[in-house]
């Protein structure tokens, strides 16, 4: 196993084989209902028809052709440098070992690059998400909001955002 995210190499380039990737990741994590992994899928279609103007990015971790994470990623609309990260995903069996805090450093350098200045990063309040959550603050994310009962009764949205330095105020 790849320890530490050491030997990967990524990929931002989509390809009409990675809905199935990205289904078998969602899938293989035993978090995502069906509509979520669904709409994960759904991101990579936008992005197989409409390429950059869809406003979804991808960025694969990969180790000797096999995909072991993802991040998707976007600008928000009608805001200046600021980013949503709709997914980051890593493979049953290689959580722990570092490979997400890779992906999500080499995401915010996609997102620094591209003028972001601060990303945003929501998830369930459920206690099956604790992990999620501290992986999230493990990263420099802060809880920005939290909205009671959002997905379902019991089960609330809670906002992180990470602020990227940058050269200008």
């Amino acid at each position: 196993m790849n320890q530490g995210g050491r030997g990967l190499s990524w990929r931002q380039e989509i390809r009409p084989r990675d809905r199935q990737v990205v289904f078998d990741l969602a899938a293989s994590t035993g978090f995502f209902s069906p509509e979520e992994i669904e709409i994960a899928c759904e991101l990579v279609e936008e992005r197989l028809a409409k390429g950059e103007k869809s406003g979804y990015f991808f960025l694969f971790a990969e180790t000797g052709g096999e995909v072991l994470g993802y991040s998707c990623f976007g600008p928000i609309m009608g805001t200046r440098g600021s980013y949503d990260l709709y997914w980051i995903v890593v493979k049953d069996g290689y959580q722990g070992l570092g490979i997400g805090g890779k992906l999500i450093e080499e995401t915010e350098t996609l997102i620094a690059g591209r003028g972001g200045r601060r990303i945003y990063a929501d998830t369930s309040s459920r206690p099956q998400y604790a992990p999620t959550r501290g992986f999230y603050r493990a990263c420099g994310y802060e809880k920005e909001a939290e909205l009671v009962d959002f997905y379902a009764p019991g089960d609330g949205k809670i906002i992180y955002v990470k602020v990227l330095p940058s050269d200008t105020p």
